[in-house]
């Protein structure tokens, strides 16, 4: 497997200006009006771009250009991506797929040499608390996406087990950025998380997944939820969409995520097992984070944003947190 998530060196965008969104636009065959307003994105550029159209639905009149970080997914990776979503449209699951153009929906400008991506503008309201209601319509959202998901296997895309997200993660961040004083106290936390990880990919099933599957990428649109952004879209076991959702340790979270299984088990057998995965999961990603920002960070968008990167405070508060780790998983709540 190629471009694993947190290994690859990443490139910027630079040579990205108004002229270039709106020539890619063009190249597709719509008309822009001029008028551009970027997203919140940290990893892509993500831009709303006004089209001259004649609809009557105002929707119509917006579309949405994603242009993907280069060398962060490969050409394969992205449309892996892409043909998930096509799955979930074929099987009526509410999600935002891309704009085909001539049977295509990743294209390559030739002027940034950046793949881009159209999507509709599609609105919607967070959900800042979930109620029962959402959690029941959320576990059975989840578990026909996980049946879509199951359906094929990603080629290309990440597997989340040790190897991707922990190994490779650390051995680049002990090279490049962790302060020498704390090599080895890393390096003992390596050796101690790995004698308490079983052997994922034999023991549980992975399937194509969310991947990043957070409040920020769910929104409630006509009483309907749905998932956005599945940029992060690895092969998982089925829980790794679901502690996401509730990623607390507390009872409520528990009563919270017992409703949403209740829901998900009416489409699709949950096993009990992975559940026992949620605190592995959780020291993945929060090493995966920090060789993230360790990947772009001569991006200034992200100096600008994580500044105390480089104080050596950050890196002895980070391994407390995955020691800290180490007991949950020893000592499981």
């Amino acid at each position: 497997m190629t471009a694993l998530w947190g290994t690859n060196q990443t490139s910027f965008f630079f040579h990205l200006g108004p002229d270039e969104i709106l020539n890619a636009i063009e190249s597709l065959g719509l008309k822009p009006t001029g008028r551009v307003l970027q997203l919140n994105s940290m990893e892509n550029r993500v831009y709303e771009i006004e089209i001259d159209s004649k609809s009557n639905n105002p929707s119509d009149h917006f579309k949405i250009i994603k242009f993907y970080r280069p060398n962060r997914w490969t050409i394969d990776q992205i449309n892996e991506e892409h043909q998930f979503l096509f799955d979930l449209i074929e099987e009526e699951i509410p999600a935002v797929a891309p704009n085909k153009f001539s049977n295509q929906s990743l294209f390559l400008d030739d002027h940034t040499k950046l793949n881009f991506a159209l999507f509709d503008k599609f609105g919607g309201r967070a959900l800042d608390e979930l109620n029962t209601d959402d959690l029941e319509q959320m576990g059975r959202l989840l578990a026909r996406i996980h049946n879509v998901g199951e359906k094929n296997k990603f080629k290309h895309r990440l597997k989340l087990n040790s190897q991707n997200f922990l190994e490779e993660n650390l051995n680049f961040l002990e090279s490049n950025h962790i302060p020498a004083h704390l090599i080895n106290s890393y390096s003992n936390f390596k050796k101690s998380f790995l004698s308490l990880i079983p052997s994922l990919e034999d023991n549980f099933s992975y399937i194509r997944t969310h991947g990043d599957c957070h409040a920020g990428n769910i929104i409630k649109r006509n009483e309907m939820i749905h998932f956005l952004d599945f940029d992060d879209s690895l092969l998982a076991p089925a829980v790794q969409d679901i502690w996401l959702i509730l990623p607390g340790r507390d009872q409520e979270t528990r009563i919270s995520r017992d409703i949403l299984l209740e829901s998900y088990s009416q489409f699709r057998h949950f096993n009990s097992q992975e559940l026992s995965l949620i605190e592995i999961f959780r020291t993945f990603r929060m090493i995966n984070f920090m060789a993230w920002i360790a990947k772009r960070y001569d991006d200034p968008a992200f100096k600008n944003a994580f500044p105390f990167f480089e104080q050596p405070n950050f890196w002895e508060e980070k391994l407390t947190d995955l020691n800290d780790q180490v007991h949950f998983i020893s000592n499981p709540y």
